[in-house]
């Protein structure tokens, strides 16, 4: 412990908030825009009043410094590629002409000109757009958004400190850009990227910015000798600037490692580190290093990623730790906010006893507030708080929902048997040929087709009791004889139902699974205008009855083509779900597979020869050190055997992932042993078939031909290059044809000419081969 004064200089802050308004305002103002409904200056008055909202209930809740800049139209990683320049080439003349637009369409593509690569930001469901460099690329300062947004902050007489993607994090992220050469690093860069940052850092001091953060979360990961002495030259010259405000570098997510001594004795004001997910490690590394003296500290103390209260008693034990070890100790929750929900004040569906167990983003900012009163005026300040959160840790300690002694007997029978096919690949593959019949080159979709208006409609109306169930069904059955017809005629090899009865792929196996809780307004940006729900595991998982069979028996009867059933893995399942805290990820990995082995099962029982189950996030939830993936991918790949493992020989098991970077998990996408798997390549020029074929991949593989987060259409002959690509790296036997990702967020004249084209690909290409027919 330290002395009175320093514990009193503790203030509450945060890194970002939510994007979106209490009713996903932003989203309708940015749609409403593409459709040309809302023009350009209304969709400035919608951002500039969630702005002002936003900032004025961080400041009454009692946060004493609120961010600016990290509200974003689509992507701060993307504002950053604006603020320095980082234009591509193709994008040039349509930012030139109309910035808006141009941004929109560095985002989403156009008819005539491809988006950039949008890959997970770390181990998030957050997805962010890949910065494109090259030797050649030219920065230059752009403040205009970040200036304007700290002006409207100061305007209402509020402290503010910009928020900044930093320059080391931002040159980690990119990519080379399209003709250069893949070597490239982009890294090499910084010198001529610094510039830049000393020119913006100058032009919000001009602004009256007193602090800027800058956010290098890039350095919680592996990093080599070089990267971290590019931090180190970083710092050095930005700190040795005069003409800036003070620099507050943030780090998040895990622990900061090698790079902490780097940024300890840097000549910057300010380190903002997670003491969360790593307190143990950043607390002893920080002790090593001597602490920060003469600098400020903001400690990560409250969970940013997660849903559940705060132990207030033990958070302030932390930050007690950390008192004299820096000039001044503020509080913060441990990452940007964007990462939850808005409130939970505003779900009146779930019961009080659990609403209590929740925290979403303006809970959090109450509890970060109550850490900083605490620690700057003694626990007695707070002792209605301290009560109140233990009372409620207790309630969900000792809760019956959290336990279910059979499923928990369940798991703990299961062997390494369960998690094993019965047959070799080779040996199934065979057995597979015969039974499914299949061509060369075998088109598919991913499984979702569009969700139109027709369905949401349908969807208010039950919810609303304008129609009954009955009603309902005949809709979604309608929709299905059309998803299928479709098919059908475009000429698709294997077919799914298109998910109409399903709101999102996480959720909709979370409503009929005990043990998850939904919610009615916690929406979360996954990207851009794309918001989700995670549903909330709160105890112990199994299922009641069947989710799908009914739905995709309905639409086989339909055709005599195959048709796919479609479930989401258990990782995923975990990935996109507030996941409990309470045990080990893995013992809930193995509930959850247990439950989709049910369903699995009785899809094949139910005549169903291919099953997909999906799993995104495999990639995305890989622990950002390398020295903590073993463990997290035994129980990730050995989740999805258990669930798959017990089908027969010849019914084939597809897996997909999509948006991330599969490099970095080839063998374990190989260790889930499934028959076939889609991969999103399009975008990525098919840089995944070629990590697959280094591999030495021996299973089917799709890699996407049709980027299905752009509203363009892919030609026949652009999907039938990217084909012949993938046949570059994997032979025509085990190669298959799909677009990137499922097609629920697409409309249906693009849907069906891209579908159209894609098939008209497949044959084309079918055709130039010599053991095509």
């Amino acid at each position: 412990m330290t002395s009175k004064s320093a514990a009193a200089a503790a203030r509450a802050t945060v890194y970002g908030y939510p994007r979106q308004g209490g009713g996903r305002e932003l989203k309708k103002a940015i749609e409403g825009y593409w459709k040309g409904r809302v023009d350009a200056d209304a969709l400035r008055a919608t951002a500039a009043e969630l702005r002002r909202t936003n900032w004025r209930q961080l400041a009454e809740a009692g946060i004493h410094e609120v961010p600016t800049g990290d509200f974003s139209y689509y992507d701060h990683v993307l504002d950053t590629s604006v603020m320095v320049g980082a234009i591509p080439g193709r994008h040039r003349t349509a930012v030139e002409a109309d910035a808006l637009d141009g941004y929109f369409a560095m985002a989403r593509g156009t008819q005539d000109v491809a988006p950039l690569e949008m890959t997970k930001w770390f181990d998030t469901n957050y997805h962010y757009l890949v910065p494109e460099l090259g030797p050649d690329t030219v920065f230059t300062a752009d403040s205009a958004k970040q200036v304007a947004e700290l002006r409207e902050a100061l305007d209402l007489g509020l402290n503010a400190r910009p928020v900044l993607v930093g320059p080391v994090t931002y040159l980690l992220l990119a990519k080379p850009a399209p003709g250069v050469a893949a070597d490239f690093d982009p890294l090499t860069l910084l010198d001529r990227l610094l510039p830049v940052y000393a020119e913006v850092l100058s032009e919000l001091r001009a602004a009256g910015a007193e602090w800027v953060q800058l956010d290098e979360p890039a350095l919680v990961q592996d990093r080599t000798p070089a990267e971290l002495n590019a931090a180190t030259r970083a710092y050095r010259d930005l700190g040795a600037l005069t003409d800036r405000p003070k620099v507050l570098v943030a780090s998040y997510f895990d622990r900061l490692g090698d790079a902490l001594p780097v940024l300890a004795k840097a000549p910057v004001e300010g380190l903002a580190l997670d003491f969360t997910e790593a307190a143990a490690a950043n607390l002893d590394a920080l002790a090593a290093v001597g602490g920060l003296p003469g600098k400020r500290l903001i400690a990560g103390a409250v969970n940013g990623r997660n849903i559940w209260v705060n132990d207030l008693t033990k958070s302030l034990a932390t930050l007690g730790t950390l008192l004299g070890l820096a000039d001044r100790v503020d509080v913060a929750a441990s990452c940007s906010l964007l990462h939850v929900p808005l409130d939970a004040t505003a779900e009146r569906d779930i019961e009080p006893q659990i609403l209590r167990w929740l925290a979403f983003a303006r809970q959090k900012t109450a509890e970060i507030v109550t850490l900083a009163k605490g620690l700057a005026q003694g626990t007695g300040s707070i002792t209605g708080e301290l009560a109140a959160n233990r009372a409620a840790l207790a309630s969900r300690a000792n809760s019956p929902i959290t336990r279910d002694p059979a499923v928990r007997t369940r798991v703990g029978a299961v062997t390494d048997a369960d998690a094993r096919r019965s047959q070799p690949y080779g040996e199934r593959a065979a057995a597979q040929r015969a039974h499914l019949g299949l061509p060369l080159l075998p088109t598919t979709t991913i499984g979702s087709f569009p969700q139109t208006a027709e369905l949401r409609v349908a969807r208010a109306d039950l919810r609303a009791g304008r129609i009954d169930t009955a009603g309902y069904e005949e809709r979604i059955k309608a929709e299905i004889q059309e998803v299928i017809s479709f098919q059908e005629k475009t000429g698709l090899d294997v077919l799914v139902h298109g998910e109409a009865e399903r709101n999102d792929m996480v959720q909709y196996f979370a409503e009929q699974l005990t043990g998850y809780l939904a919610t009615q307004h916690g929406w979360v940006q996954s990207y851009g205008t794309r918001y989700v729900r995670p549903p909330i595991l709160a105890g112990d998982i199994s299922r009641p009855e069947p989710m799908t069979v009914r739905w995709t028996t309905y639409a086989q009867s339909l055709t005599r083509r195959p048709v796919k059933g479609m479930l989401t893995g258990p990782v995923t399942m975990l990935a996109w779900s507030f996941v409990r805290d309470d045990q080990p990820l893995g013992d809930t990995a193995r509930q959850v597979a247990l439950a989709l082995r049910d369903e699995v099962n009785d899809l094949e029982t139910a005549g169903t020869s291919v099953i997909q189950v999906d799993e995104p996030a495999l990639r995305e939830t890989l622990p950002l050190r390398a020295a903590d993936r073993p463990g997290y991918l035994a129980w990730a790949t050995e989740a999805f055997r258990l669930t798959t493992a017990g089908v027969r020989p010849d019914t084939q098991i597809h897996t997909h992932m999509c948006y991330a970077e599969f490099g970095d998990i080839v063998q374990a996408i190989d260790d889930l042993d499934a028959d076939v798997i889609s991969l999103e390549a399009a975008r990525s020029h098919m840089q995944v078939a070629r990590e697959l074929a280094a591999h030495g991949y021996p299973r089917e593989a799709g890699p996407g031909v049709y980027d299905i987060h752009s509203p363009r259409v892919p030609s026949a002959d652009e999907a039938a290059a990217l084909l012949r690509k993938g046949l570059e790296a994997i032979p025509a036997e085990r190669l298959w044809v799909n677009p990137d990702c499922g097609l629920k967020t697409r409309g249906w004249p693009e849907t069906r000419a891209s579908l159209d084209n894609l098939v008209a690909a497949a044959h084309a290409v079918r055709a130039e081969l010599p053991t095509a027919d």
